[in-house]
């Protein structure tokens, strides 16, 4: 896999260094790249051929001959063929190199949403991180790929042309070249504007994509709650600023074009003037100064499209940016470097403490807890207690703060993230589904490979073989994104499954039936209850009435415990959970 330069991309850095490190991902295709600026060069040479040529034929023209009747036909022949050649070499291989980076970059930062934190996502929407993907890359692609075409090409075709110039009046080029300075300062400021417009359309890009997604997962809530005018009008917003942008950066795109072919016109203009006066024309030929003038003339089409191609890289250094600073986030901290291969189950909290990234408030305050080889333990509380989190700090999606989690008295900082991982299994209230196979949904990841009467087996213990089998396509049923196609309980089952498959000797079950019926629940509730056999098991509860048969029943309130015990314990305290059940059971009636 490719990889830029490591150091951080600052707001400082110059568009050249992020410029240069987009060609990091070139490297590997240079003799494409080669072969392409090959062919520009061929194509700017033959234009630049063409206006020579044109000296030769008004000689020609004024004095034929039987071999200039042959030679001129063959060079002009020539010329076009080449250009011809020059133009597909160049047009095809730098589209071969800009394809092959956007495909490398998009694999790198799908990679980097692979190994990032937790965190990250937390303070990201997801409309941003796939525009990032889609979007961006493209934007970067193009910097690279038309961007190089047009450069070298048109550069290499005004060289040329100014050659052909120089050679026929040295003095008159240089007069015609006053007025590059002036050219370059509009560029500058145009370049400029580029770049913020670039960041502004590309962030409502992402604005629009996000909009977008949310009315996709979520149309079922917007239809019933009446929410079609209120997120077409979010939508409208976030469209309406992406457009507004968008036609400032073809303002200033259309308005720079002209303004610059108006300063070559004045040039050309007082080239003309100037070619007519008697002490500086000289000795100069009617055909040289058809040159000088055609060629003056030609000119005006490269320096356009040069002017209008700053536009392209000027979104691709600011998409570029974007880019670098997903490339180069460090990603998922993992120093543990013990593997962890048996697991007895004991897991102790100690002193723990955490709180999110950017609240000033803890989420957990000294919370320690000892969970004994094979018990399980419900957490309860009400919401924002701090039981979810507990649950996200053992497979170290979160680092806590100060104190220590131990697993089979082993700190979980000295194992490996992937081993630690490997002996969790985790069934929550929303069960993610991949647009797959029932078959490669049960059996996903590290799970892969299998068999057929394994998975029979797990979904006949999770009461999910008889739906299964009831489809026409059984276990290679297609389930649709996330699991559409299926009920809650169904989705929920499978879930189930996946964590029987795991058999793995650590089981979180985050309010696993809280998003079910009460007659689905008590099925389920059979099904969870042969998965957490054997198991140490971490619960966290909404409904008190599936944790009654836990081995140990914690209350939590504002990060803190404040109760433990069992069921009948707790309810002889006349406590905080003999509160929470007898309002649960007043809910129940």
């Amino acid at each position: 896999m490719i990889k830029g330069a490591q150091a951080l991309p600052q707001k400082d850095d110059t568009n050249w260094q992020l410029y240069r490190r987009l060609f990091v991902y070139v490297k590997p295709l240079k003799f494409f790249f080669a072969l392409s600026v090959f062919g520009n060069i061929v194509y700017a040479g033959a234009s630049a051929g063409m206006v020579q040529a044109l000296e030769y034929v008004i000689e020609v023209v004024e004095s034929p001959t039987d071999e200039s009747r042959l030679l001129l036909p063959a060079l002009i022949l020539a010329l076009f063929a080449m250009r011809g050649i020059g133009g597909f070499l160049g047009g095809y291989y730098i589209a071969y190199v800009g394809r092959n980076v956007v495909h490398t970059m998009r694999v790198e930062i799908f990679d980097s949403y692979l190994k990032l934190p937790t965190a990250f996502f937390d303070n990201s929407s997801s409309g941003h991180l796939i525009s990032r993907i889609t979007y961006n890359v493209e934007q970067v692609t193009s910097a690279i790929s038309d961007a190089v075409t047009v450069t070298v090409r048109e550069g290499l075709t005004v060289i040329g042309l100014l050659a052909v110039m120089f050679f026929a009046n040295w003095k008159l080029t240089l007069i015609f070249l006053c007025l590059g300075p002036i050219i370059g300062l509009v560029i500058r400021y145009v370049s400029k504007r580029f770049r913020k417009l670039s960041k502004r359309i590309m962030n409502s890009v992402g604005d629009v994509t996000h909009v977008t997604q949310e009315i996709v997962t979520g149309y079922k809530v917007v239809r019933i709650f009446g929410g079609e005018a209120y997120e077409q009008k979010r939508f409208f917003t976030s469209s309406q600023y992406n457009l507004v942008q968008s036609l400032k950066m073809e303002f200033t795109k259309m308005i720079s074009t002209p303004i610059i072919q108006l300063l070559v016109a004045c040039s050309i203009s007082i080239l003309i003037w100037l070619a007519l006066a008697p002490g500086v024309r000289g000795d100069m030929t009617g055909a040289t100064f058809v040159v000088i003038i055609t060629a003056a003339s030609t000119m005006a089409k490269p320096i356009r499209q040069l002017t209008q191609v700053n536009e392209k890289i000027q979104r691709g250094v600011a998409a570029a940016r974007d880019l670098f600073t997903v490339l180069d986030a460090p990603p998922e901290e993992d120093r543990g470097t013990r593997p962890l291969a048996e697991v007895n189950g004991e897991l102790v909290f100690d002193q723990v403490s955490f709180k999110y990234h950017g609240s000033e408030s803890a989420v957990l305050k000294d919370f320690s807890l000892r969970i004994a080889p094979g018990e399980t333990v419900a957490l309860v509380g009400r919401s924002g207690s701090g039981k979810s989190t507990v649950a996200n700090l053992v497979p170290r999606f979160y680092e806590p703060v100060s104190g220590e989690i131990r697993l089979d008295d082993v700190a979980l900082s000295e194992y490996t993230l992937r081993s630690l991982r490997d002996q969790i299994a985790i069934v929550t209230q929303h069960v993610t589904l991949f647009n797959d196979t029932i078959a490669n949904n049960i059996a996903y990841g590290s799970l892969d490979g299998a068999n057929r009467e394994e998975l029979i087996d797990v979904a006949r213990k999770a009461n999910a073989l008889e739906f299964i089998e009831a489809k026409d396509q059984g276990f290679d049923t297609e389930v649709g994104d996330n699991g559409i196609s299926l009920s809650g309980g169904q989705r929920q089952r499978l879930a189930i499954s996946r964590a029987l498959l795991k058999d793995a000797p650590l089981l979180i079950l985050d309010e696993a039936t809280s998003a079910l019926d009460n007659e689905s629940e008590k099925v389920i509730q059979k099904e969870l209850d042969k998965l957490m056999e054997g198991r140490t098991t971490l619960v966290i509860a909404h409904r008190l009435s599936t944790i009654e048969n836990a081995d140990k029943i914690v209350v939590m309130d504002e990060g803190s415990i404040v109760e433990q015990g069992t069921h009948t314990q707790l309810l002889a305290l006349e406590g905080e959970y003999a509160k929470l059940y007898n309002i649960a059971l007043e809910d129940s009636h």
